[in-house]
């Protein structure tokens, strides 16, 4: 055979095996961490009774968010997706990292919480359902005429 050839065939190869690895790398799961990265030895590290608001703000940081209503809590809310090309984001580990306060601003309780605590909601269709008729094109079109002055308005029979 020509030695030009075996050349020509040999680059074939290489090119064709980089071009099916930079497929398969375009394929890999894209693997985002969102909210509070999780320390495991600073949250271990929280001592109900004796740690309070400042020490925790010290040790974790600022919380993701805090309670509203009821007693003080402050949550640190860490989430690791993974999207395979073309897909949603799916949730891949979850924590919850709650801190409850008392009145005085003490630790009380340290709760943590994982994926088995997340809650999926399925919504109904791309539609909100309403009370009252379905009006068609036209009805929404002309369907106010001759009610300004109506019973009941003012300036119209009826009314004041």
């Amino acid at each position: 055979m020509n030695p030009q050839a075996n050349r020509k065939r040999a680059l074939l190869r290489v090119a064709l095996v980089i071009g099916g690895a930079a497929l398969l790398a375009g394929c890999s799961a894209i693997r985002e961490s969102r909210g509070y990265i999780t320390d495991p030895l600073l949250s271990q590290v929280i001592q109900p009774g004796i740690d309070n608001q400042q020490s925790v703000e010290g040790t974790l940081g600022r919380p993701t968010f805090t309670s509203q209503f009821g007693e003080p809590t402050w949550y640190y809310v860490s989430s690791v997706t993974g999207q395979r090309p073309f897909t949603r984001p799916r949730i891949r580990e979850h924590s919850v990292l709650a801190v409850r306060f008392d009145e005085a601003g003490k630790v009380i309780e340290v709760d943590r919480s994982g994926v088995d605590q997340v809650v999926y909601l399925d919504p109904d269709g791309g539609k909100t359902p309403t009370l009252g008729r379905e009006r068609g094109f036209l009805e929404d079109l002309f369907g106010n005429i001759g009610q300004v002055g109506g019973g009941g308005m003012p300036g119209g029979p009826g009314g004041p």
